[in-house]
């Protein structure tokens, strides 16, 4: 494994949660309160504003959080957890729970009837995302604890019999 290529998808994928669930509570706990008080067309134009570019941010997190989570279990810590059904059984809820997350997002960043009506309630809906992030955060906290399987030691070659002719 190269130390150096893992250390930085470990510095992608948090960085990407960094941005998207931070922009979550920005969203939930500071835009959508203050716009509350804006109830005119000047809300409607910030509202497009914002939605425009933190679009973006959630397309390119969303990405990024997918190659460097992909890439951070299957090359780093799966081959640390061979044979531990507890590892990846909470590993495969917490992909179910990103996957649930990132869905949610994208529907609440689109240009669909189903968007539209989300973000009419989207306090809800984004409080949703943030608890289910929250959730994931803690799980990952939970698989980092559990220790990596030992790796068996390799048997010297001169311990092993010559076959017999």
């Amino acid at each position: 494994m190269n130390f150096a290529l893992a250390l930085v998808f470990r510095w992608i994928h948090i960085g990407s949660a960094i941005t998207v669930v931070g922009g979550t509570v920005f969203m939930l706990f500071v835009l959508l309160p203050a716009a509350r008080q804006i109830l005119d067309e000047e809300h409607l134009k910030l509202r497009a504003a914002v939605l425009k570019r933190w679009k973006m941010f959630v397309h390119v997190g969303i990405g990024l959080f997918l190659i460097s989570g992909l890439y951070n279990y299957i090359f780093v810590m799966a081959p640390l957890h061979k044979g531990d059904g507890l590892y990846h059984a909470l590993m495969g809820v917490k992909m179910l729970l990103a996957l649930g997350v990132f869905g949610l997002a994208e529907v609440l960043v689109g240009r669909s009837k189903l968007a539209e009506k989300l973000r009419q309630n989207a306090s809800k809906f984004l409080t949703i995302n943030l608890v289910l992030a929250a959730i994931i955060v803690m799980l990952s906290g939970f698989l980092r604890t559990i220790p990596a399987k030992p790796v068996p030691a390799a048997v010297p070659v001169s311990s092993v019999a010559a076959p017999s002719v």
